[in-house]
């Protein structure tokens, strides 16, 4: 963990799928589906619908300076979680129909949370907690009802808003728009490296929690703290 001295932090923003809640928490529905092709098939389900959102940013689909020459709508998270099951469905040789796929799907709408989410969340309280994530806010809200989140969750921002994903500046300014505090006031937390140094480039200070024991991303400077789990950061923050 960096000695950076912690500035004074106003409120907390959240990433949801991998942070809060467990993508691969439908790993034993994959398996059921797939004997002994779950885990696979959770993997490269959620590789693929994160390498959608960049490139559907990255072709330029999303509104921007350049909307006059965009000739298609961007897709939303809800449709690119779609295709990216399909392509790995297809890439596995599985033989699971659409309606199946479509239950699989729907099961975004109630992934587990991590253990240490609700505990963490409530120990920073009274500090507003928002989301900010790729996810549709149909996806989100019943996400957040489903965990029983309501009370440590104040509020979700989805990317739909800025038309483009993350780790777009765009996207993060969302919450800046939101809270009307400083990006230097605001704590990011993520699970996702590569988001919380998109967040850092923004000027958030940034809380990357590392689960699974990763190394950094080299792309750009790293996250200002990283954490083993959740249950690290209210201890980090409390003054």
């Amino acid at each position: 963990m960096p000695s950076t001295t912690l500035p004074t932090i106003d409120a907390f923003v959240f990433d949801a799928y991998g942070t809060l809640f467990d993508v691969h928490s439908l790993i034993a529905r994959a398996e059921a589906l797939a004997p002994g092709k779950g885990e696979r098939l959770s993997q490269l389900w959620r590789a693929k619908q994160l390498e959608y959102t960049w490139l559907t940013s990255l072709m330029g689909t999303a509104a921007g300076p350049r909307k006059e020459l965009n000739t298609e709508p961007r897709q939303d998270f809800a449709a690119l979680t779609a295709l990216a099951l399909d392509y790995a469905v297809d890439t596995l040789s599985l033989g699971i129909d659409r309606a199946v796929r479509a239950d699989l799907c729907e099961a975004y709408l109630s992934l587990a949370p991590f253990s240490d989410v609700p505990e963490a969340l409530a120990r920073l309280a009274p500090r507003p907690r928002w989301i900010l994530s790729n996810g549709t806010l149909a996806m989100l809200e019943p996400l957040v009802r489903r965990a029983g989140l309501e009370r440590d969750i104040d509020g979700v921002l989805s990317v739909d808003a800025a038309d483009i994903f993350k780790p777009s500046p765009r996207v993060y300014q969302l919450a800046v728009d939101r809270l009307q505090l400083p990006a230097a006031r605001i704590g990011f937390v993520s699970s996702n490296c590569w988001d919380a140094i998109g967040a850092k480039a923004f000027g958030f200070k940034t809380f990357w929690i590392n689960r699974r024991g990763a190394p950094v991303d080299r792309h750009a400077s790293p996250p200002d703290f990283t954490l083993s789990t959740l249950a690290e950061l209210p201890p980090l923050v409390t003054r």
